[in-house]
């Protein structure tokens, strides 16, 4: 007996419809499939398909919601205590959730891939998707770093560097053919926003600032306060 719950009838007619839908888009093309088409495929009727999906357009990006989605839990769920965690760490993370829903169905998104280049409704439905995710990015570092005169400028500039830097990695796994680790190749590109702009310091705190004092005779010799300033600060090495 097999562990995995039943789809619903209205998840297994959503996955029906994709799949319809892809495969008719790789049969014939985009442009020259129809809704009715694939409805006619999927075994339903012209008005059932628009209960699951308001156009066309939409069946290409079926699973956008439920990630962002996704994306928002890993944002809020429970984590360090406040003042102990990176908020640019987690906002990385958070983002490996869409890596991971490409990485699932490399198929299904390798054609999507193609699709967008070559349909401009599509690339521009997908730059909105994008920009969902870059919002939804920058909310959680807004209030992050609430503490920081410059934490809505850092937040924003974070959250579209973690956006650049997952659709560039995830692009070059594209045009790869969908093979290898999409995960680890986000992953890999995420570090150096992680490098660029991760603090350690819990959130809307800056960086502590480490300062030596160090007070010498009038007319001492410059060579001999270098020497003690060396001194001091081998001493806290």
């Amino acid at each position: 007996m097999s562990g995995t719950a039943p789809r619903t009838r209205p998840a297994a007619t959503r996955d029906a419809l994709v799949e319809a839908a892809f495969a008719l888009f790789l049969e014939q093309g985009f442009e020259r499939t129809t809704v009715d088409e694939i409805a006619a495929r999927a075994g339903i009727g012209r008005r059932s398909f628009f209960r699951y999906f308001p156009s066309k357009e939409d069946v290409v990006f079926p699973d956008h919601e439920r990630s962002l989605d996704d994306l928002r839990a890993a944002l809020d769920e429970p984590g360090a205590e406040p003042g102990e965690e990176d908020p640019v760490a987690r906002a990385c993370a958070a983002t490996l959730v869409v890596a991971r829903m490409y990485a699932a169905q490399p198929d299904r998104s390798l054609l999507r891939y193609r699709l967008t280049r070559q349909v401009p409704a599509l690339r521009s439905r997908e730059l909105t998707v994008v920009g969902r995710y870059e919002r939804a990015l920058a909310e959680y570092l807004r209030r992050s770093f609430g503490g920081r005169p410059d934490g809505r400028l850092r937040a924003d500039v974070v959250a579209a560097s973690a956006v650049a830097a997952h659709n560039n990695a995830l692009r070059s796994w594209l045009r790869a053919g969908a093979t290898g680790d999409a995960v680890a190749e986000v992953d890999r590109a995420l570090d150096l926003v992680r490098t660029a702009w991760g603090t350690g310091q819990g959130a809307g705190q800056a960086p502590e600032q480490d300062y030596v004092v160090l007070v010498a005779r009038r007319g001492a010799p410059l060579p001999r306060v270098v020497r003690d300033l060396e001194a001091v600060l081998g001493e806290r090495e």
